[in-house]
């Protein structure tokens, strides 16, 4: 079954990724970061996870995923996206991951990074984004998204769908500003 669902999930955002009409929200700063080339570190709010893929052609980039049972899910399912994953989590992180991490951003791989982690709090950046943006020099580029009209999609951690043939709006916001070392 954990090699069906992947393949399907995948499918199924696809069409009702083809049922929205999406409108971006000041996308020049993502754009701008993008164009540089240089690798950053993107930020989404766990709940906001489903349609990530959607946010822009992400070329190339590696999404930091958890090495829990829900995470090999996620990480089944992003494949078909050709978006890299690298295993690991903020409070455990471990050498592997950190360096991971560093040695893609470094050579132009952005990073993709939910600050509030599967555990919550909710909508709170935890300490491990900062501290890898201060280790690498790379700025944060936060990124959203809504629905004019949604479902919940996961009970419990108040995770949404869009709903079929709704608005989305996709927003990407002012990135950090430089941090000081």
């Amino acid at each position: 079954m954990s090699k069906v669902l992947p393949p399907v999930l995948y499918i199924f955002l696809l069409l009702l990724r083809s049922t929205l009409r999406v409108e971006y929200i000041n996308k020049s700063p993502l754009d701008d970061a993008s164009s540089k080339g240089s690798g950053f570190i993107v930020c989404f709010w766990h709940s906001r996870l489903l349609m990530m893929p959607f946010a822009k052609k992400w070329d190339p980039i590696k999404v930091l995923i958890s090495r829990h049972r829900d995470g090999e899910f996620i990480a089944r399912v992003i494949q078909f996206f050709n978006v890299g994953t690298i295993r690991g989590s903020y409070r455990k992180m471990s050498i592997s991951s950190l360096r991971e991490i560093l040695v893609s951003l470094k050579t132009g791989i952005d990073i993709a990074i939910t600050p509030d982690g599967p555990k919550g709090p909710r909508y709170t950046v935890k300490n491990g984004i900062i501290d890898l943006a201060r280790l690498s020099g790379k700025i944060i580029v936060p990124v959203t998204y809504g629905a004019s009209k949604k479902k919940l999609f996961i009970h419990g951690i108040g995770s949404f769908s869009p709903a079929l043939f709704r608005k989305l709006f996709s927003s990407g916001e002012n990135p950090s500003l430089s941090l000081v070392t």
